[in-house]
């Protein structure tokens, strides 16, 4: 694949604007998207990518990540996004900006990055698929030092549309299902210990209160999933979208304002689905970690309240999850992480 190296990154609003007027050329192929639709066929890449100190102060604040220390595990996607969002708006990419749900994520860090790092930075698409409410494609990150691989995800992202010759509401299976509005914010080939962890309701996973389970036994009866405990709870105000956007770039108006997330169909404004993630990485002693999963259920509404939980509050190796507040709140994220890199 050819690299197509940057020398700065680029502008976000112009990049933005760029991808909305493309949006609805795009939306009118979307049946096809999954069949045979090309890729970018080159690979973005910027040579050193700096984390600006203020910035990344910021982050760790509004994230609740110790300022000090090396990058946070989910920093470099930061550092990323601008070159995410230059490949998604491009000419080559075949899916609309606009209406794109990130709905999974996988991190791997194989080693630590220092704030005074300059790493390259290269962003691809890959793994353009049919799904059963529309399509999927999948953005590998890579970070390296001396062109070492020091840092790689995967993030997913779901184009909603019909599928040739299924009805809206229709299953694969031709059996009816019923549309939920995904949030903002993440599997893109995680190990099959968290492919099994992470079903949805639609999937037969818990539906609410419930926690990612290691699905049916392949002899006996369905295992119940595991119970998380509730171990912090937090109450999200209503400028969180705003300050996290200014701290990561990432400026969707669905984050800002209840005005302008009611022009995408939500009430209020919705919280960052990375931030979600970064929240809960937070508490799980990140500078152990090595890999992070998180698959994204249901968008949190600004201001609100949530409450986080897992199963063994002295473990880092082990799944947590984003919820609701109160019995029976709606999961809104169930994730995984692991202090070895290729966990089973």
């Amino acid at each position: 694949m050819e690299t197509r190296t940057l020398s700065s990154p680029p502008a976000l609003w112009p990049t933005l604007l760029r991808g909305a007027l493309a949006s609805p050329f795009r939306r009118g192929a979307l049946p096809r998207a999954g069949d045979g639709a090309r890729f970018p066929s080159a690979r973005l890449a910027l040579p050193g990518a700096p984390a600006d100190p203020s910035r990344l102060a910021a982050y760790a604040r509004v994230c609740g990540f110790d300022a000090s220390g090396p990058l946070p595990i989910t920093y470099p996607h930061v550092l990323a996004f601008p070159l995410a969002m230059r490949l998604m708006a491009g000419r080559g990419f075949p899916l609309p900006v606009l209406g794109l749900v990130h709905t999974r994520i996988e991190i791997t860090r194989h080693r630590d990055i220092r704030t005074d790092d300059r790493p390259q930075i290269s962003v691809r698409a890959t793994g353009l698929r049919p799904h059963r409410r529309g399509t999927e494609v999948t953005l590998v990150t890579e970070a390296r030092l001396d062109g070492e691989l020091v840092w790689e995800s995967g993030s997913t992202y779901l184009s909603r549309h019909p599928r040739p010759g299924r009805a809206e509401g229709t299953a694969a299976d031709g059996t009816a299902t019923t549309p939920e509005r995904r949030g903002a914010g993440g599997r893109t080939g995680a190990a099959s210990a968290g492919r099994a962890a992470r079903r949805s309701p639609a999937d037969g996973g818990p539906a609410k209160g419930g926690a990612p389970g290691p699905g049916p036994a392949k002899d006996g009866p369905p295992q119940d999933p595991p119970v998380l405990d509730e171990c912090a709870s937090w109450q999200l105000p209503a400028d969180l979208g705003r300050r996290y956007g200014a701290a990561s770039g990432d400026r969707n108006p669905i984050h800002l304002y209840a005005a302008t997330a009611r022009a995408f169909g939500f009430p209020r404004a919705i919280a960052h689905g990375m931030w979600t993630f970064a929240r809960c990485l937070a508490e799980r002693n990140p500078r152990e970690l090595r890999y992070a999963e998180a698959e994204f259920k249901a968008p949190v509404l600004l201001p609100g309240s949530v409450a986080y939980a897992t199963g063994d509050t002295a473990a880092v190796d082990g799944v947590f999850e984003l919820r609701g507040t109160g019995r029976g709140g709606r999961v809104h994220l169930i994730g995984r992480t692991a202090t070895t890199v290729r966990p089973s």
